[in-house]
């Protein structure tokens, strides 16, 4: 059950994001918001770990801002893995990313959800 809620999370982070930032476009059904949220939390759990690991120095330089890199690239990973999703460019990934984490912190707030 916790699993399936955090992907209806990230789908639901995401349409938000396509709503609310005009550089991030949606279009798909509750399927598609499925798979979205799925493909979402797969890069989050796979990819993130091991580019963070590897980008150490450049997080320690900039005191933690290229996270904002970091998940500007995921999301636009996540644009190239998504038919329904689509990102106009760099910067709008990185506004986006920031969104989805600030989305996703919100939500843990409100339901007290804790990182496990």
């Amino acid at each position: 059950m916790k699993l399936l809620a955090r992907v209806l999370m990230n789908g639901l982070g995401l349409v938000a994001a396509a709503y609310l930032l005009p550089g991030i476009h949606w279009q798909g059904g509750l399927g598609a918001l499925v798979v979205a949220g799925c493909v979402v939390g797969l890069i989050n759990l796979l990819v993130k770990p091991i580019v963070s690991l590897l980008s150490c120095p450049l997080l320690v330089l900039t005191l933690g801002l290229f996270y904002l890199v970091i998940n500007g690239a995921l999301l636009l990973l996540a644009d190239a893995l998504l038919p329904s999703l689509s990102v106009d460019g760099f910067v709008w990934a990185i506004l986006g990313g920031l969104f989805l984490a600030m989305f996703n912190l919100l939500l843990r707030m409100l339901f007290g959800e804790s990182e496990e």
